[in-house]
């Protein structure tokens, strides 16, 4: 997602050239789209630690939003999100999306990607034990996700 996509998404106001489906951006989309505008007023384009659209592929319509929360840490960590309109929930595009990100993470040397859902959002939870995330610890509001890589292995076991 570029500053003027960003942007767009913000205003919920299409340029000539967006292509959204009703119901896009969400609640979720905009605040995700602010946080990445801030980041690049405050600190500089995170690129390609940033937002991301979720497009289908028969029309190029997005649907959702998923990215990062920033580059990685120190440590070699991300946070995750992503969400999709109530319409394009429940036939994959989530856990393909959540997929395709975690191997471009790993592809550009993050060691490990975090997530959470709340406790209710069993669909959320689906969708990151679909795309290789186990769960990993939880307070009482919600459930925490994890996957990490040591050399080029997928390690999904929470407690190694």
């Amino acid at each position: 997602m570029t500053v003027s996509e960003a942007e767009q998404v913000v205003a919920g106001e299409l340029d000539g050239s967006a292509r959204w489906v009703p119901g896009y951006p969400t609640d979720g989309d905009v605040t995700a789209a602010r946080r990445f505008l801030d980041t690049c007023a405050n600190t500089g384009n995170p690129q390609p630690f940033g937002n991301y659209e979720i497009r289908r592929r028969d029309n190029g319509q997005a649907i959702g939003g998923l990215g990062f929360h920033g580059p990685a840490d120190e440590n070699g960590s991300v946070t995750i999100g992503y969400g999709l309109i109530q319409s394009a929930r429940g036939k994959g595009y989530a856990s393909e999306a959540l997929r395709a990100l975690l191997l471009f993470a790993q592809a550009h040397g993050v060691t490990c990607v975090k997530g959470d859902a709340d406790h209710d959002n069993l669909a959320s939870q689906h969708v990151m034990t679909a795309a290789g995330m186990r769960p990993a610890a939880e307070d009482e509001r919600v459930k925490y996700f994890e996957v990490t890589w040591t050399g080029t292995t997928a390690n999904t076991d929470p407690h190694s």
